[in-house]
C-alpha cells in the first residue's frame, strides 16, 4: 500500500495526498474527508483510508497506536520513536509523520 495510487476514485485522491492530511494532523475519517474530500461521495474508499490512518510505517509494519504509545512512554524523537518501534529505520518515508506524532501527541 506504500505506491502512490487513488484511494478515492469519485475525489480522485490519492495515497499520498492522505499521508500529506496526516502528516498535517489529520487522525480520523473525518478530518480527512474535510482535508482531501475523500470518501464524502460514495463511501466505498472508506476502509483503505482507515487502514492507511492505522498505519505509519509500511517497511517495518508500525502502527499509529504503536508510535503514539512509544511518545507516551517518552520517546520525544524520530530517533528514538525509530529505536522502540522500528519505524523510520528503513526508507525514512514516514518521519514526518513521526515527528507530528511527536508534536502533537497523537
Amino acid at each position: 500500500m506504500t505506491q502512490n495510487h487513488i484511494v478515492c476514485n469519485c475525489m480522485q485522491v490519492d495515497y499520498l495526498a492522505i499521508r500529506r492530511a496526516m502528516i498535517s494532523g489529520a487522525r480520523a475519517q473525518d478530518d480527512i474527508q474535510n482535508v482531501t474530500k475523500a470518501s464524502t461521495v460514495c463511501g466505498r474508499c472508506k476502509d483503505e483510508i482507515g487502514e492507511i490512518l492505522a498505519s505509519v510505517c509500511g517497511c517495518k509494519n508500525v502502527s499509529l497506536a504503536e508510535v503514539a504509545g512509544a511518545v507516551k512512554n517518552g520517546a520525544d524523537t524520530a530517533e528514538k520513536v525509530g529505536e522502540a518501534t522500528g519505524a523510520g529505520t528503513v526508507c525514512g518515508r514516514c518521519k514526518p509523520l513521526v515527528q507530528n506524532v511527536i508534536d502533537i501527541g497523537r
